[in-house]
């Protein structure tokens, strides 16, 4: 058992309860003592009017018919008289087991007494069958004898196992009138052998011999039994047995000891009748009145006993109720004071901590006096923790004041870092923009394409750090986007982009002002998806309206994560956490995270059916529109810039058509790069990345190396302010080169395919691989 877990309650209840109970059991143990032996002196009325008086007169009643039985067998003929007395016996018998059935006489009784009681209902129960092992003769006079006085004997057990009171004189007491009611019965014994042998007219073998043993102890314990009694009583027995019918039963009891052991006995018959049966009235007398006596002495000794008891119990009970009632004052005092501190405790980490910080994050002044005010719980051992608690608290508040502003200023700094190298990595991107216009050689323009790439990637990462400080990107649209304009966004914002698939998406658009943050958030989901899996495996995107918005999927062929893993980035994603720097190797989920908390937009991460991790993007139905339609539009273009370049360029990547890729051979001439006024359509597939056939791009002519003299192939020079054309001229004339050099390749390698005419793109096949876009179409 860890007490050291329970709660202060807890424990200052054990405290209480503990020696509580144990005083409490005391006084329950010594009330128990001293009320059994009262309650033993008041059942001592019950058991002598219910066992001892209706068994004395079965003892009686069983004396005078062995007498009889034995006078019968002496003679040869029934004694009438025999069958009236077995008459009074029965009766005496039915009213003793009455009341030994009662329950006030088993309720008084213990277990030994009830014992000693079933005994002798059992030896009475065999009386009937001896009586007719008499009536046939079947017993002698001995046997005769040896039935009742077994008998007798059962009852003066009985009689013993009542002498069980707790004061000691009266029990000696009582256990002295159970030796003489003994002495008694062995005077029956005694008259029922010489009566037998003075109806027979001499001894039977044996008879004598019993006669002495019986006289002998009868005197043996009157002698004992009267020494126990009070002086007051033994003084009484003495002149009782000095009396004439005394002295004439003792002078016959010694003729009877010297006499002839097989003659005729030397008394007369009529004398010792008449001084045997004066001597038994007398004896029994006696010891009923002692009985009497012994009971009126019991009840007022229990009752003292009992008012004593009270006393103490009433002392006791009182004893008990004020030690329980100051330990359970004491132990709620303590409980209260040590509950003060631990709400404060408690108090100050769940609420004023976290409100003070969120004050300083919104740029509030806290008074850290006021916030951790003093504790006051006394002086004792309890105050003092209360005074270190006021402390702690200080030092807590002070110490989240000083994070918060630590805080702060690390996102000023990631901020002004971030801002500046934005601002650098958009000058970088027009002069890239510039260039590549300006290229003619195939390699440069290649090299151009991947700096414009890298620049790209550049800058998302530098939004995030404004992200992380809690600040929003500057790029931002006015008007609504396509939806696989957005995706083709952030696929080109990704370093492995060839890898990356779009199996389908329904026509939709987002507005703009969610636009900017929902390229991030989905470049952020694609790189995780090409970061954690194969290089030599496909990553598919497929988006699709919803009943709640659009749904979008991003799904990888990687390891997967595990349900404790997938079950921690979903916590993280659903509730925008702030960052910790501790775990930067999630800045990712961080990012997505504010991100999507910034629109309302919902993030979970599940298992795939391939074996790895499928994001999925829910954008609300809020931010959700119809497509818009294809062409140049200033209005969509990001507010930093809409000159005439990036609409055309924009303009050319509605307008394309996506084509299958033709079965050639690798050439190594082949250009890796497509024009830069060029995106990836809404669908390319990727094929084999190795293949320097592969780098081409759907729907446009692949631009082909030439290595030719310099002074045969002079290098073009182009005005840095080409002439002006109008959207339509532009896209007239764009549409007319795709479709016309979609028309050239498909017959060189493949039958003739009717020509598709210019509108928004639509889904390549799974074999055209993407090149990465152009600054110009970042931005756009």
């Amino acid at each position: 058992m860890r007490t050291r877990d329970w709660p202060i309650r807890s424990k200052l209840t054990a405290l209480v309860v503990v020696p509580v109970t144990a005083l409490l059991a005391l006084w329950i143990f010594a009330t128990t003592l001293t009320f059994g032996p009262a309650l033993d002196l008041l059942s001592a009325r019950t058991l002598l009017y219910d066992l001892g008086r209706p068994g004395e007169v079965v003892v009686t009643e069983l004396q005078r018919e062995r007498r009889l039985s034995v006078v019968q067998l002496a003679g040869t003929t029934r004694l009438p008289v025999l069958a009236e007395q077995r008459e009074r016996t029965d009766r005496a018998i039915a009213e003793l087991r009455r009341r030994v059935d009662g329950e006030a006489l088993r309720d008084a009784a213990n277990d030994a007494l009830e014992a000693r009681i079933d005994h002798l209902v059992t030896a009475l129960a065999a009386l009937p069958a001896g009586r007719t092992f008499i009536d046939d003769r079947s017993l002698d006079r001995s046997g005769a004898v040896g039935l009742y006085s077994g008998m007798v004997t059962a009852a003066f057990q009985a009689f013993s196992a009542m002498a069980t009171l707790n004061d000691p004189d009266l029990n000696r007491q009582a256990l002295a009138l159970t030796a003489l009611g003994r002495s008694r019965e062995l005077l029956g014994q005694g008259d029922a052998l010489l009566a037998g042998a003075l109806s027979a007219g001499r001894f039977a073998e044996g008879e004598h011999t019993q006669l002495v043993q019986a006289i002998g102890n009868q005197r043996w314990l009157t002698d004992s039994a009267v020494a126990d009694l009070p002086a007051a009583d033994r003084a009484a027995y003495q002149r009782l047995a000095e009396g004439e019918a005394f002295t004439r039963l003792r002078t016959m009891q010694d003729a009877l000891v010297v006499a002839n052991r097989s003659g005729r006995p030397p008394v007369d018959a009529a004398a010792w009748q008449t001084s045997h049966d004066a001597v038994q009235q007398q004896l029994r007398d006696f010891e009923l009145a002692e009985a009497d006596g012994l009971t009126d002495r019991s009840v007022p000794m229990a009752v003292r006993i009992l008012a004593r008891l009270a006393a103490a119990g009433v002392l006791g009970l009182v004893a008990v109720v004020v030690s329980v009632l100051v330990a359970l004052r004491l132990g709620r005092t303590l409980a209260q004071r040590l509950t003060g501190v631990r709400t404060a405790a408690l108090e100050l980490a769940e609420h004023r901590l976290p409100d003070v910080v969120a004050r300083l994050r919104r740029g509030e002044q806290v008074d850290v006096a006021r916030e951790a005010p003093p504790l006051e719980y006394g002086h004792d051992e309890i105050g003092e923790v209360g005074r270190a608690f006021t402390e702690v608290q200080r030092t807590a508040v002070q110490a989240a004041v000083d994070e918060v502003a630590l805080r702060r200023g690390l996102n000023e700094v990631f901020l002004n870092i971030a801002r500046r190298s934005q601002s650098l990595v958009h000058r970088q991107l027009h002069l890239l923009d510039r260039m590549e216009r300006r290229a003619e050689d195939p390699d440069e323009l290649a090299e151009l394409f991947q700096v414009d790439h890298l620049a790209t990637r550049l800058r998302r990462h530098a939004e995030d750090l404004v992200i992380l400080a809690g600040s929003a990107p500057g790029r931002g649209w006015r008007n609504p986007v396509a939806m696989v304009d957005l995706i083709r966004g952030a696929i080109s914002e990704v370093e492995a982009y060839d890898r990356v698939d779009i199996a389908g998406a329904q026509p939709a658009g987002v507005l703009g002002r969610a636009v900017g943050d929902v390229i991030h958030l989905l470049a952020e989901l694609v790189e995780n998806a090409t970061a954690f899996s194969p290089p030599d495996t496909r990553v598919t995107v497929t988006g699709e309206r919803v009943a709640n918005g659009y749904a979008l999927e991003i799904t990888d062929q990687g390891l997967g994560m595990s349900a404790a893993a997938l079950e921690t980035a979903n916590t993280r994603l659903a509730s925008s956490p702030e960052f910790d720097p501790a775990q930067s190797a999630r800045l990712g989920l961080f990012v997505v995270a504010r991100l999507a908390a910034r629109h309302g937009v919902r993030v979970r991460l599940r298992p795939s059916e391939q074996g790895g991790v499928t994001a999925v993007v829910l954008i609300p139905a809020d931010l959700v529109t119809a497509e818009p339609p294809a062409g140049p539009d200033p209005a969509t273009l990001p507010a930093a810039s809409a000159d005439p370049a990036r609409r055309l360029a924009r303009t050319a990547r509605r307008g394309a058509v996506p084509r299958t890729r033709p079965p050639t051979a690798p050439r190594a001439d082949a250009a890796p790069s497509a024009p830069p006024t060029e995106a990836p359509t809404s669908g390319g597939g990727p094929g084999d990345a190795g293949s320097a056939a592969d780098d081409e791009l759907d729907g446009l002519p692949r631009r082909v190396r030439r290595r030719t003299p310099a002074a045969a192939q002079p290098r073009s020079t182009v005005t840095e302010t080409p002439a002006p054309r109008s959207p339509e001229e532009v896209r007239r004339v764009m549409a007319a080169l795709q479709a016309g050099t979609a028309r050239g390749r498909a017959t060189v390698t493949t039958p003739a395919a009717p020509a598709v005419p210019p509108g928004p793109a639509a889904p390549a096949s799974p074999a055209t691989p993407p090149e990465p876009p152009t600054a110009t179409e970042r931005d756009a």
